[in-house]
């Protein structure tokens, strides 16, 4: 069944203004016109932002529909994707970002505006944990492309975590995957997107 519906979830500080979720938005937009696309702006709160991703795609045909994440995101994506057995695409994913973020509780700036403000909570921890999806139940449903070059987080953690799942291990490459333009067109053949 070729996707009709399509998700993307930016990573931590950032937002739908990311290069790679703009580079996506564009190609779906000239190659695959019928495809429902959404980039929403997530809120700091997991709880939050998880309950936006559920009402946004309520309606989403759970056969037809497909989530890409990157870092945060990723992890919101895996654990979309293990509830309504959905495609996912994940960007260097965040596997403990509960362990992560701890050290980043308090004040942050949004990575495209760094007038924007929000504030990290510290019960934000525990909405992570609740998040957690276990083992993948259908790891062939996940492509995983992972940097080894990511400066924030281990590939080796990564690669365990999508264990089962196509993974595109880069020798180099960064966190933000600023080589992306280079890997789309691989995201994009695993997606199966409409035209």
């Amino acid at each position: 069944m070729p996707t009709t519906h399509l998700l993307y979830l930016h990573g931590f500080r950032s937002s739908p203004q990311s290069a790679k979720s703009r580079m996506m938005a564009a190609r779906v937009a000239a190659e695959h016109p019928s495809v429902t696309w959404w980039c929403p702006q997530l809120p700091p709160s997991p709880a939050a932002a998880a309950a936006l991703i559920e009402r946004g795609t309520a309606d989403w045909p759970a056969d037809r529909m497909a989530v890409v994440g990157s870092s945060l995101g990723g992890f919101y994506a895996t654990w979309l994707a293990q509830r309504r057995g959905c495609r996912a695409v994940v960007l260097n994913p965040a596997v403990d970002p509960a362990r992560d973020l701890t050290a980043h509780i308090g004040e942050q700036t949004a990575w495209h505006d760094p007038q924007a403000r929000f504030f990290f909570r510290p019960e934000y921890i525990d909405e992570l944990r609740a998040l957690e999806s276990g083992p993948l139940h259908h790891p062939e449903r996940f492509l995983a492309v992972i940097a080894k070059g990511d400066e924030l987080l281990d590939w080796r953690e990564m690669c365990g975590r999508y264990t089962g799942a196509t993974i595109r291990l880069l020798e180099g490459s960064d966190h933000a995957l600023s080589d992306f333009d280079q890997h789309i067109d691989a995201v994009l053949d695993f997606l199966e997107l409409a035209g």
